[in-house]
């Protein structure tokens, strides 16, 4: 008979999303009770990081690096038919990215191009295994994947060699690198959500045999996705150029279009579904308030930055975090209380947090903050068990 200890231990290593959901909610509630300590309670980090990029860096690097790493890692095998990432390396994996972490946290004390190397080797290392997967498997269709990643790898290198004050010999634009994260995260969303919303929808439609069915056109999808992707990757580099916000306003309305094919309003019986189209929504929202930012209304551009990160990319990962660990330990598909309830304190930390960047209310950034902590300790709560068991079946 196994010890408890050893049957956890052996569970929590056998799929990546096991170890990332865990260690990233975690992560993404103790990091915003962090930054709002540096804000308002004058915690100081000994980070070469100013307060607020070290916030903006964990968001990106840490947090959301983690799910994707989490989530890539375990569909992979799925796509590709080979064996997952698991034990020893998954473990050594999940180390480096704490180790992330702390350099991030004290890296005053250390050569700002040791904190860069520990903090680049974790997106270097899923791009490498998720590559090594794919390429040997011949899956071809899924080789853009890890591009995401790598990207995100290097947005991270950028911040680093930006406040170091490390002169590279070129002109590169003030906040490069977070911004060329945020695309590069808003553009996975994009194309995971393209795939996995229609058709989760279509075949939860048709088990409840339900009428309404996603349609999808193949003029529409091209155009969304290059009007999308082209916008967030131009913002990233030359934010100077107004014209940018025509782009992102024209992706705004073609993803709308696209999005209110997939038959969303049939799904509010199941929060489990509905979550993910409303995430889809929020990257709408966000692109529209960047484009009209660009445009001339500088004022919305916190605005639309967070409408991305706490709405799209927040609300997302939830969705996707509880259908994975659901589906992939053998549980039912559906959304209990607690799960919903997940789901509402992430949606209102996106809300009060757009509403503090347009009103003068303080109040409503404690509350983005409250909500935000809530809703990733809530997924622990709940979820933190099924991710330590083994598979029910």
């Amino acid at each position: 008979m196994n010890h408890p200890n050893a049957t956890w231990r052996q569970a929590l290593l056998t799929l990546a999303f096991r170890p990332f959901f865990l260690l990233g909610s975690l992560w993404a509630a103790v990091s915003i009770i962090l930054w709002m300590g540096m804000l308002h309670g004058g915690l100081i980090l000994p980070s070469r990081f100013d307060p607020l990029s070290w916030h903006i860096h964990e968001m990106l690097f840490g947090w959301i690096l983690a799910a994707v790493a989490g989530f890539l890692l375990t569909a992979i095998p799925n796509w590709t038919g080979r064996p997952p990432v698991r034990g020893a390396m998954l473990g050594a994996l999940a180390v480096v990215w704490l180790l992330g972490r702390i350099v991030g946290a004290v890296s005053l004390y250390l050569p700002w191009w040791l904190a860069a190397a520990v903090d680049v080797a974790f997106p270097a290392m899923v791009c490498t295994l998720a590559w090594r997967e794919i390429v040997g498997a011949g899956n071809r269709r899924n080789l853009p994947m890890p591009i995401p990643v790598a990207l995100l790898g290097v947005a991270s290198l950028l911040m680093h060699l930006q406040q170091a004050g490390v002169d590279l010999g070129i002109p590169i634009a003030d906040g490069l690198g977070w911004r060329l994260a945020m695309a590069a995260v808003s553009i996975l969303i994009a194309v995971i959500g393209a795939r996995i919303i229609p058709a989760f929808t279509r075949n939860w439609l048709t088990a409840k045999r339900i009428q309404a069915q996603p349609t999808g056109s193949r003029a529409l999808d091209i155009a969304a996705t290059a009007t999308l992707h082209g916008g967030l990757l131009a913002w990233a580099m030359l934010p100077q150029v107004r014209a940018i916000g025509l782009l992102l306003l024209a992706a705004a309305a073609l993803n709308l279009w696209r999005t209110l094919r997939w038959a969303g309003r049939a799904t509010l019986g199941e929060p489990l579904l509905a979550i993910l189209h409303l995430g889809y929504l929020w990257l709408v929202a966000g692109a529209a308030l960047l484009g009209l930012s660009q445009l001339g209304m500088a004022w919305l551009q916190v605005a639309a930055i967070h409408a991305l990160t706490a709405g799209a990319m927040g609300t997302m990962v939830l969705g996707v975090m509880t259908r994975v660990s659901l589906g992939h330990t053998g549980r039912p598909l559906a959304a209990d209380r607690m799960t919903t309830g997940i789901y509402i304190a992430v949606s209102a930390a996106a809300l009060c947090r757009i509403g503090a960047a347009l009103l003068p209310a303080p109040l409503l950034l404690s509350a983005s903050a409250a909500c935000w902590t809530l809703a990733f300790l809530m997924f622990v709560a709940r979820y933190g068990a099924v991710l330590l068991q083994p598979r029910l079946r």
